[in-house]
């Protein structure tokens, strides 16, 4: 028996700029999956920096991100995810086989108050919570 059942799996969220939805989702995965899940996030043109409302939005609801930096997409860390996940942005992702493949469509916080920011958070938790349902058994 091999110990492959064991491994966690391992979600890549991707967005082009790597600085609110998919640090909001790596985040929340992060905190929600307990550890049970490898947390990976990049974009293809990061940001220089996580974006400001979004930090905000996330502290409000207990989770500090504040430290995120964004992250360059590579093939490298596709090809080492289970599931990826883009959010909505139409960014071209490497494909490889076996991988599961889901587009989160969802406005993008670029630019917005917290306040617009919020929902958007909202959703993505929701999301999350189904992704590890049907990732851990």
């Amino acid at each position: 028996m091999s110990d492959v059942s064991t491994a966690k799996p391992s979600v890549l969220f991707v967005c082009v700029h790597n600085a609110g939805r998919s640090q909001m989702a790596a985040a929340f995965l992060t905190v929600l999956g307990e550890g049970r899940i490898e947390v990976r996030s990049a974009g293809s043109q990061p940001a220089e920096s996580v974006n400001p409302a979004a930090v905000e939005a996330m502290r409000e609801a207990g989770i500090d991100m504040s430290a995120e930096i964004p992250k360059v997409l590579t093939t490298e860390a596709v090809r080492s995810s289970d599931v990826v996940i883009t959010m909505g942005c139409g960014d071209t992702c490497p494909i490889f086989p076996g991988k599961r493949y889901e587009d989160w469509q969802l406005e993008d916080p670029a630019g917005q108050g917290v306040e617009a920011v919020r929902p958007i958070r909202d959703e993505i938790r929701r999301r999350v919570e189904e992704l590890i349902a049907s990732l851990l058994p």
